[in-house]
């Protein structure tokens, strides 16, 4: 960074953080607020896992369209898009009045904003070399995290004070105050006043995507899914999102009916976990961008990255052996965290294997066998929940879920490496 003139590419980083942090607050709001609408609207687990379902499910969709959408408008209008359609559905939650109103509310919500990661990993590439994409994306991803942390503090003020239709409406005007700063910020970078001739050199000097780029011959979804390539990043979307989901959705609700936590309240531990989460992001995409500059290649680089990440979920399997809060919120804490240090890596192999033209969507379909994944999930989790809840023992239903959490990341890396041995580039 230092070897630069110019550092305008790490303001475009920012509003890509910005737009990822009021995406998870938008998203996240929903499992905190779950205790409080349960009662309102009387819902079972499955009623819930249902409504996760319809988020998820129009997600999956919505990557189908957006990946095509941004590669072919660009990023500014179609990141425009994507965040005009959620904010609108963020805000309409307080207008559903039954279950089926909150999941077409939700379902909404998850087309307007599978857009977001085709849109940010898009721009990154963009924007930032090969040597920096990883830290630049564990930044932006790290948005996701804020949000996380953010909302426990927030959501439960705004559902004391103003109650829980006002946080939908609160929380997803977000949404179009970040609007304002990117349509007066953002162009393309050799087309940007106030990028410097010396910094546009730096991001482009990678020769081969240069040439890559140059080529302006149309890829088929048929052709990308004949990639070797393309079936990683798919495998490392679909063993590993739904997880992220779980975690989401799902753990404030185990703390509530673990710890008995009122959800009215701010809640420390859900702070803390999240907060470890920003941990992971920003420093398992800067362990990438650190090998690289030491020399490593940049395969080996990523692969050691998302290894030493997979191996970090594990400890959450620990959790069934203890009920001591703190060390459930310590070994959770490590596992989120690990969680988001493979997410920073697994987009980063996408520019790294795929021109530019095609990022968006190889992102969206990487992201829609997430999402698929994330929708057969759920139907477990609120099988599994209700079956011991009925039982009268929903901890050991928790600790079932936490042993496929454990082990869902090493299953992913191992499908990667073999599939890509070197992650050498698509030949399209």
């Amino acid at each position: 960074m230092s070897n630069t003139k110019g550092k305008y590419r790490w303001y475009i980083c920012f509003l890509l953080f910005a737009a990822t942090t009021i995406n998870y607050i938008d998203r996240q709001i929903f499992g905190l607020l779950k205790p409080e609408l349960e009662q309102v609207f009387n819902w079972t687990e499955t009623d819930y896992s249902r409504i996760v379902m319809a988020f998820t499910a129009c997600y999956a969709l919505g990557l189908g369209f957006y990946s095509r959408v941004i590669d072919r408008i660009g990023t500014k209008l179609g990141y425009m898009l994507s965040v005009t359609v959620w904010s609108i559905a963020a805000m309409l939650h307080a207008a559903a009045k039954t279950t089926l109103g909150f999941g077409f509310m939700r379902a909404l919500l998850g087309i307007g904003e599978s857009g977001n990661y085709p849109a940010a990993v898009k721009t990154v590439a963009e924007w930032f070399p090969k040597r920096e994409r990883s830290f630049a994306i564990g930044i932006v991803d790290s948005g996701s995290n804020i949000g996380a942390c953010v909302g426990p503090i927030l959501i439960p003020f705004l559902l004391a004070v103003f109650g829980w239709k006002a946080a939908f409406i609160i929380t997803g005007s977000l949404g179009f105050l970040w609007l304002i700063a990117w349509r007066f910020s953002y162009h393309a970078p050799a087309k940007h006043p106030k990028l410097s001739a010396s910094e546009l050199e730096y991001i482009r000097q990678d020769k081969e995507e240069v040439e890559d780029d140059t080529n302006e011959e149309k890829v088929s979804w048929k052709k990308l899914l004949s990639q070797r390539q393309t079936w990683a990043f798919i495998a490392g979307k679909f063993f590993t999102d739904p997880i992220w989901f779980f975690f989401l959705f799902w753990l404030p609700s185990y703390f509530s009916s673990t710890f008995k936590l009122d959800f009215r309240e701010p809640n420390l531990p859900l702070v803390l976990i999240y907060s470890g989460t920003m941990i992971g992001s920003i420093g398992g995409g800067y362990l990438s961008t650190w090998l690289i500059k030491k020399g490593w290649p940049v395969y080996k680089a990523r692969k050691l990255a998302l290894f030493i990440a997979a191996i970090c979920v594990m400890p959450i399997l620990i959790t069934r052996f203890t009920d001591n809060i703190w060390i459930v919120v310590g070994l959770l804490s490590l596992s989120v965290a690990a969680n988001q240090a493979w997410s920073a890596n697994i987009f980063s192999i996408v520019p790294d294997m795929f021109p530019k033209k095609v990022v968006a969507t190889v992102v969206g379909i990487g992201g829609m066998a997430g999402a698929i994944g994330s929708v057969l999930f759920p139907i477990m989790v609120g099988y599994i929940l209700d079956y011991y809840k009925a039982s009268g023992n929903i901890v050991l239903g928790y600790n079932i879920l936490f042993i496929i959490c454990g082990l869902s990341f090493l299953i992913a890396w191992t499908v990667i490496h073999f599939l890509v041995p070197k992650m050498k580039r698509a030949q399209l």
